[in-house]
């Protein structure tokens, strides 16, 4: 193992596994695909609240209190909780984004220890990354609901290098949101965003030690 390479902590919803899907899991009870947009970014929102006033929560809690306010209008095809529990199940068949499993392998290839740091469970990881047959390649799966609050609060950056024995500044976490980055660069860590979009970073933001389309281009700066 190269002693040099960083501990590499990635985010799991987004930057791991590809939520397109979940759009179909919307339409299939009858509500517009759009919301399921508007759910993740609300789950978001009320778990950061929650956060910054010093409280927690589990995602799959609110995600199920915010998809009952969503679907109250909605000319559903099955009852409410039926609906809740059909997008719920959808988090579960996510599979990863095409670049994940070669980059996590040339990553792992190159002397990185991996690990993942999810505000959500750490059963969905597990499932994507033994679907994909990189489980192997990942020491530990990290959630917030062990840690004191979500991420971005600096406790949940400093929860996960405890547990994997290191500095914050011996990690660097891989993110595609922006909000991710800045907090862990705050936590002392050292930041990449995967940015597969071509999508514009918030300038009042921390900026990140390296921004990358893919993983393998990660691994690829990281050895040069």
């Amino acid at each position: 193992m190269n002693a040099a390479m960083p501990v590499i902590v990635f985010d799991v919803n987004e930057t791991l596994s590809d939520m397109s899907p979940m759009e179909d899991r919307f339409v299939e009870v009858g509500a517009p695909g759009y919301l399921a947009r508007i759910w993740f970014a609300s789950v978001l929102r009320d778990g950061f609240a929650l956060a910054a006033s010093g409280g927690s929560v589990k995602f799959s809690v609110a995600g199920a209190e915010i998809l009952r306010t969503l679907f109250r209008d909605v000319a559903l095809t099955s009852t409410i909780d039926e609906a809740i529990n059909h997008v719920l199940e959808g988090l579960g068949a996510l599979k990863l984004h095409p670049d994940v499993a070669d980059g996590v392998r040339a990553l792992k290839d190159a002397g990185c220890r991996l690990a993942t740091l999810s505000n959500g469970s750490a059963q969905l990881a597990q499932n994507m990354l033994t679907t994909a047959a990189i489980r192997t390649d990942f020491e530990a799966l990290l959630t917030v609901e062990d840690a004191p609050h979500w991420k971005p609060v600096g406790s949940a950056y400093r929860y996960a290098a405890e547990v994997l024995g290191v500095r914050p500044a011996d990690m660097l976490l891989v993110a595609v949101h922006p909000w991710d980055i800045h907090g862990a660069a705050q936590a002392g860590l050292r930041t990449a965003w995967l940015n597969r979009t071509n999508a514009l970073y918030p300038n009042y933001f921390a900026t990140p030690d390296y921004t990358v389309p893919n993983l393998r281009e990660l691994a690829e700066r990281l050895q040069a």
